[in-house]
């Protein structure tokens, strides 16, 4: 066992003019399963960077061991998986490799295939094996779950769980709840450790900001209180002072030892009312200190078109094929129906055609019993839809569609507003809603993080009126705050939504039917 310290850490990037850590001090022990969250911005992965030693920084980080990070930059994505491990773990045997490999839930030959052959899926189990062969390291591993299908994730979690020594960044609850010990959690005040599980930290967190909330509005109170009464007796002191130079001969005695009496007087009201501002001064500082790390999330709506028929669409066994010289099927015998007020979620293992069931819906699919049954044959065609069975939607259906790859997004926010044709003032209400900073307003789209990308398509989204919202994955790089708000959001709405989500937490919430593939 031994410890990472940290002490009076501040880093900032150049031109942001504010500091992501500001004299921020912690100790981690590098035996524990640490979970990492956070909202978007908040500095995670900036963090992961710093331990790494990438950036300068002032303060000290001290650590008796080193550290790895994944995801791993593949040199060569054509090599098999053998070579490519050794290009970055020269130092390990091949078994143990094998090892990890089926821990994972990996095949036996996986070793002799290229990456590149691999999915997203494998490719992070292939990677993550490749980071737990190295030994006496701490690992810092940064968004694993953005590819995995929920199957994959319970995998990854309980491998994870049989591990030590990690910081897992991850939004996903279930996931940190299956495999973590402890929460590092970067608060918008501070930065706080924690013993137990996300789940433990959360409730905990719900607890502190309540009891903070509850003593804010008492502190409110008493000041109020106090205020009234320190106008009163300034009043009064006020008052007094004034009858220590004059009075009315009518209306008080003419006793030459009054003016000392008179002078006795305001000066003890003087000192009630120094007392009052004294204490009312000592509870606006107590308040201060708290509701700090109180997340204000705001309200999200949707807005949907109506719908004049209750069958927006239907699916009766549905199969596809994909693919050009290597034709293959996707899917077979699909049916199902999707009906005004539906939350379908559609489900099952990566590679299984839910991106490809989508895109059907989309309206991007050919029928090949309409076209005498050919399968595309060039180049040019190899991603065509080919599919049998019957496909209905509604006429003029409207449709609202969040892609799962928003990495390509650039230009500036206006162009991006006037190529949604989305309500400019709305577009953006929602983004701060969603905890986007108004500093990047003005950035271009490709500075964006993975994270804010993806808010930034989500807000359009929201912002569309249609009668049907396909989502394609929303959650990935979108930290837990906002998930629970998108989650509350759909839970509440009449609209009607067929997405794919790998989130059980937020499947288990919001979904009214799930579409098994």
């Amino acid at each position: 066992m031994s410890m990472i310290n940290v002490s009076g850490l501040t880093f900032g990037y150049d031109g942001s003019g504010v500091n992501l850590f500001e004299n921020v001090s912690f100790r981690l022990d590098t035996d524990w399963r640490l979970g990492f969250t956070g909202r978007n911005g908040r500095g995670k992965t900036t963090f992961l960077k710093l331990l790494l030693g990438e950036y300068e920084y002032t303060g000290t980080i001290s650590a008796s061991v080193e550290f790895e990070y994944f995801p791993y930059t593949v040199p060569d994505e054509q090599a098999d998986i053998l070579s490519v491990a050794y290009s970055i773990a020269d130092d390990f045997e091949q078994w143990e490799l094998e090892r990890e490999l089926s821990l994972l839930g990996m095949p036996d030959d996986i070793l002799y295939r290229a990456f590149s052959t691999l999915s997203m899926g494998e490719r992070t189990k292939v990677l993550l094996a490749l980071m737990f062969i190295k030994s006496e390291r701490f690992m810092l591993i940064d968004e694993p779950t953005n590819h995995l299908d929920l199957d994959g994730r319970e995998l990854v979690a309980r491998y994870l769980a049989s591990k030590r020594g990690f910081i897992l960044v991850s939004h996903d609850r279930s996931f940190l709840d299956a495999c973590t010990d402890h929460t590092l959690a970067i608060n918008r005040a501070d930065i706080t450790v924690t013993a137990g599980s996300f789940s433990v930290w959360y409730q905990n967190k719900q607890l502190r900001d309540n009891y903070e909330a509850a003593e804010d509005e008492k502190l409110r109170r008493e000041i109020s209180r106090l205020n009234e009464s320190a106008r009163r007796t300034a009043a009064w002191s006020d008052a007094a002072e004034r009858s220590k130079i004059g009075f009315d001969p009518h209306k008080v005695e003419k006793s030459m030892n009054r003016r000392a009496y008179e002078g006795a007087k305001s000066k003890k009201l003087m000192r009630r009312a120094k007392a009052a501002e004294k204490r009312i001064d000592a509870q606006i500082e107590e308040k201060k200190s708290l509701l700090k790390n109180v997340e204000e999330t705001e309200e999200l709506r949707l807005n949907p078109l109506p719908c004049q028929v209750s069958r927006l669409a239907e699916l009766s066994h549905i199969s596809v094929w994909r693919g050009s010289i290597d034709v293959r099927q996707i899917l077979d015998d699909v049916s199902f129906k999707v009906e005004a007020g539906d939350r379908i979620c559609l489900a099952g293992q990566n590679g299984c055609g839910k991106s490809t069931l989508i895109q059907l819906l989309l309206g991007g699919g050919i029928c090949a019993e309409e076209s005498q049954g050919e399968m595309p044959r060039s180049a040019a065609a190899r991603d065509s839809i080919y599919y049998t069975g019957s496909l209905y939607r509604a006429s003029g259906l409207v449709i609202s569609y969040l892609p799962q790859d928003v990495s390509r997004l650039s230009g500036s926010l206006d162009e991006f507003e006037s190529r949604s044709g989305v309500d400019r003032v709305l577009f953006r209400a929602i983004l701060r809603k969603l905890d986007f900073p108004r500093s990047l307003f003005d950035a271009d789209l490709s500075t964006y993080s993975a994270g804010q990308k993806k808010k930034a398509a989500l807000a359009r989204s929201l912002a569309e009126h249609a009668q049907l919202y396909i989502w394609d994955e929303p959650l990935n790089y979108i930290d837990i705050y906002s998930r629970m708000q998108i989650e509350e959001l759909l839970s509440e709405t009449d609209a009607t939504v067929v997405f794919v989500e790998h989130d059980r937490s937020f499947r288990d919430a919001v979904a009214t039917k799930i579409v098994e593939l």
